[in-house]
């Protein structure tokens, strides 16, 4: 809606995990050289922790472009899957034809002589894994089963966990332990912080096409902060109904007082969904206020 009129040529604060927006903040960097260290040092299992929102998505999806190209790599967005799913996944992941009717072991033979031709061209082989907190225990069980693929000297298979916070209470489970033992590097994915978050706004305006200073005020920036924490997904989501309202009102810069609109309804006390009802509230508000504006500049130009 606002697009043509910050002169953007797309959403800038889309909520889809779109690595051409990344914006290297401090957490994201630190996580982006922890995880290469460790994939490049061996470690065998991996897990990056983070709350909801904080781009846990985003950062698997960058992980992936910037392994080695003789790397072989499997991305699994879908952790719900049993554990002949999940081989059958992984397999296809790395390019294997695989038929429904192969059993478990069958799949585990095909999947181990793929890491083998990986590893014989001085590879390796990763799997990156979303959401892992959803997985269930066999499947997790199957995983750690599967990690046992190796040589004398090298594990063939690396596997890095993207999850909530939960995921580190299951695996205080008895019964996930020697899954837990094998986690040899636990990443926690920080928030942006408040001396990056003017950048970081800046950064996503100009990749959807936006030229000249920022739009947001600096004390649109701060409330901005106050109220999201840092967390990507809160920060884009206040950002986005701010540049709605400064729309609305065909202000050329998103003020305090927008954010103060976004932040109302983003976190309104709802008790049939925060979200989408209060933004169905500001949609509907903000184009009452369009229309308004358009109505009284058509009455000014009847009147001159």
């Amino acid at each position: 809606m606002y697009q043509q009129f910050f002169g953007l040529t797309e959403a800038p604060f889309s909520l889809t995990p779109d690595t051409g927006f990344v914006y290297r903040h401090t957490g994201h960097q630190a996580a982006v050289n922890d995880l290469l260290a460790s994939l490049q040092s061996g470690e065998g299992f991996v897990a990056v922790i983070a709350e909801v929102g904080s781009g846990k998505t985003l950062l698997c999806r960058k992980l992936l472009s910037l392994l080695p190209e003789n790397w072989a790599s499997a991305y699994l967005s879908n952790p719900l899957l049993t554990p002949i799913e999940l081989y059958r996944s992984i397999a296809r992941e790395l390019g294997l034809q695989v038929q429904n009717s192969e059993s478990l072991e069958e799949l585990q033979q095909q999947i181990f002589e793929c890491l083998i031709c990986v590893y014989e061209e001085k590879g390796q082989t990763v799997i990156l894994i979303d959401e892992a907190q959803a997985m269930s225990q066999s499947s997790l069980e199957a995983l750690r089963l599967l990690s046992n693929l190796e040589t004398e000297k090298k594990k063939l298979l690396q596997i890095v966990f993207f999850a909530q916070p939960e995921f580190e209470v299951r695996l205080s489970q008895h019964a996930l332990r020697q899954l837990r033992q094998r986690i040899t590097f636990v990443c926690q994915l920080k928030p942006i912080l408040s001396t990056e978050l003017e950048g970081y706004l800046l950064h996503r305006m100009q990749i959807a096409g936006h030229n000249g200073p920022s739009p947001f005020s600096v004390r649109a920036v701060r409330k901005i902060f106050r109220h999201s924490g840092g967390s990507p997904r809160l920060v884009n989501i206040l950002a986005h109904k701010a540049l709605l309202a400064a729309y609305g009102k065909g202000a050329p810069g998103v003020a305090a007082k927008e954010v103060e609109r976004a932040v109302a309804d983003t976190f309104s006390k709802s008790s049939t969904g925060t979200l989408s009802i209060g933004y169905s509230r500001f949609l509907v508000g903000f184009i009452s206020s369009l229309g308004l504006a358009l109505i009284s500049i058509l009455l000014l130009r009847g009147m001159t």
